[in-house]
């Protein structure tokens, strides 16, 4: 449908948007849009100022008033302290779902329709009231034929049409005001709506959170602690129903409760870091919103996490980008910074980069003779998102959910235990990094993955050279040199063919290790060879050539 006929359709919820624009005081900001335009008899409440208060209450009520979709675009922005000014950051993390619980006929309607079946041939019992309700759907306690009790979730009738209207309003306006709007082209907020709303949509299909789950359940079998985490009933899920084994426990919000059952709080805080720093550093798949409510103590004293609608996601490029960003602050490096940044955003071309050198000063100095128990992790990552935001670097989102993981976890660590230091938790994970980063089998793999990649280079170069020289041949680049160029010219192209055999020996070098420590750690028949120190021999014939062309290429001073 084109754009005309969007409008046509969804009139009256564009006028919803422009009377909560004018009411919280953003009339302004419709008036830009040209959304007062379309709804005239509005023109004189939108100049009459905005309601006493600032900005960022007037936004939480502006979210709140129109909705589910306004609401949990502005919980998942507030994990975006990149692309949202920090002011603002504190108001959307109070938002709440104000949406009353649907009826139980309607959610008895959509579990038949989704799973094929009544109610009562599904389940032994099912109770009518919810246990939880959000924007997005609610939780019901139900029992299975065979006695096992489960959590159902089902989801809000008629939300996904509902947000797919609101996220094409928002999309429309989005580009609306790149168009029109010099702030909204700086910030690129059409690609900031479009990415806030494939994270939405995806938290609309509950097979991607069942899938989430049972991959935490298989990679919990690693880690530190033993975690419970319940498991997915397959045959009673769909897109808009999720069934989930029952886990009985107490939050770790509920301190009063936590504190009366005698637990352990400063055990049970570095069992809740080590868990998630786990996650973090070594799996590269952490949960998104570990915050009090998701996390149980139960009744045998093993942590359960619940709720993977929302994950992060790290790169073996990402993580070692984070470890560097990390390190470099504790070395006080400047330059190592900007690396950090560089490898973790994307710096823009018009980067005022005097500047963001001199941010990055102060936020050395900032951590300069700090002991490392008083450093905040999340503090140090929100520092990293306040130079981004200021000189406009896009961050990977996961990279950003990330820092609000840390802030997190900060938050329950402080509540269970103040003098708990993250940090201290963090520096043997710091230091097995480290080591796993420098481990030389690692190394000779990713050496070795890489070797098609470098015999394809390789393989070009001769047709590439000879492609040159045909070009030459027709005379369609020409050369004009005097004696002194020429002489120039020839200890230029010696110092190229030095350092091209100075790689293709590295290379050769690299290779034949990879090969030999390739061939020891799988070779299973023992042979004359392998009782032969054959690494030991190779390693010694490959660096008498790789020092004896070294040494000929340096004393010809053409390097």
């Amino acid at each position: 449908m084109s754009g005309i006929g969007k409008k046509l359709r969804h009139l009256g919820r564009y006028k919803e948007i422009t009377k909560a624009f004018v009411k919280n005081g953003f009339g302004y900001v419709a008036k830009d849009l040209g959304l007062i335009e379309a709804f005239p008899l509005l023109r004189h409440e939108a100049g009459n100022g905005h309601e006493r208060g600032t900005m960022g209450p007037r936004l939480r009520r502006f979210l709140e008033e129109l909705g589910p979709t306004f609401v949990k675009l502005g919980q998942i922005a507030s994990t975006r302290p990149d692309l949202v000014p920090e002011h603002l950051l504190e108001e959307l993390e109070q938002l709440q779902d104000h949406v009353a619980p649907f009826g139980f006929e309607s959610a008895m309607a959509i579990i038949e329709s989704e799973l094929g079946a009544p109610v009562h041939e599904l389940f032994l019992d099912f109770g009518e009231e919810p246990v939880a309700a959000a924007s997005i759907g609610q939780v019901y306690r139900a029992v299975l034929k065979d006695g096992t009790v489960v959590a159902v979730k089902v989801q809000r009738p008629g939300i996904e049409r509902m947000i797919d209207i609101d996220l094409d309003i928002l999309s429309e306006l989005a580009r609306h005001a790149e168009a029109k709007l010099d702030w909204a082209k700086k910030y690129k907020v059409a690609g900031m709506m479009d990415e806030l709303a494939r994270a939405l949509r995806t938290e609309l299909d509950y097979r991607v959170e069942a899938r989430n789950t049972e991959r935490f359940a298989r990679s919990s079998r690693n880690w530190s602690y033993p975690v419970h985490i319940p498991a997915v009933y397959s045959d009673y899920s769909t897109r808009r129903v999720l069934t989930m084994e029952y886990v009985e426990g107490i939050k770790l919000s509920d301190q009063e409760r936590l504190r009366s059952e005698g637990t352990d709080r400063k055990e049970l805080a570095g069992r809740f870091v080590s868990v998630l720093l786990h996650q973090i550093l070594f799996d590269g798949y952490f949960h998104g919103d570990p915050h009090p409510g998701n996390v149980l103590v139960m009744p045998d004293g093993k942590l359960a996490l619940l709720d993977f609608g929302m994950v992060g996601r790290l790169s073996p490029e990402m993580k070692d980008g984070f470890a560097s960003f990390v390190i470099a602050l504790r070395k006080q490096s400047t330059d190592g910074v900007l690396r950090a940044i560089g490898k973790l955003g994307l710096i823009p071309e018009d980067a005022d980069m005097a500047s963001l050198r001199m941010d990055v000063e102060d936020l050395r100095e900032k951590y300069v003779d700090v002991p490392l128990r008083d450093i905040s992790v999340s503090e140090a990552v929100g520092d990293l998102f306040r130079v981004s935001f200021r000189h406009n670097i896009s961050l990977p989102s996961d990279l950003t959910l990330l820092g609000k993981t840390l802030l997190t976890m900060e938050g329950v660590v402080e509540a269970l235990d103040p003098s708990f230091s993250v940090f201290d938790a963090a520096e043997p994970f710091g230091r097995k990094l480290m080591l796993e980063r420098l481990d030389p089998f690692r190394l000779a793999m990713q050496w070795a993955e890489k070797i098609p990649e470098y015999a394809d280079v390789l393989a070009e170069i001769p047709p590439r050279f000879k492609d040159v020289l045909s070009i030459i041949r027709k005379g369609k680049i020409g050369f004009e040199f005097s004696l002194e160029d020429q002489e120039r010219f020839i200890k230029r192209l010696d110092r190229i063919g030095n350092r091209l055999s100075f790689s293709i020996v590295l290379l050769s070098f690299s290779l034949i290790m990879v090969g030999l420590i390739v061939g020891s750690s799988v070779g299973r028949r023992q042979t004359v060879l392998w009782q032969l120190p054959a690494i030991e021999i190779g390693m010694v014939i490959a660096a008498v050539m790789f020092v004896f062309l070294l040494y000929s290429i340096f004393r010809s001073g053409r390097f």
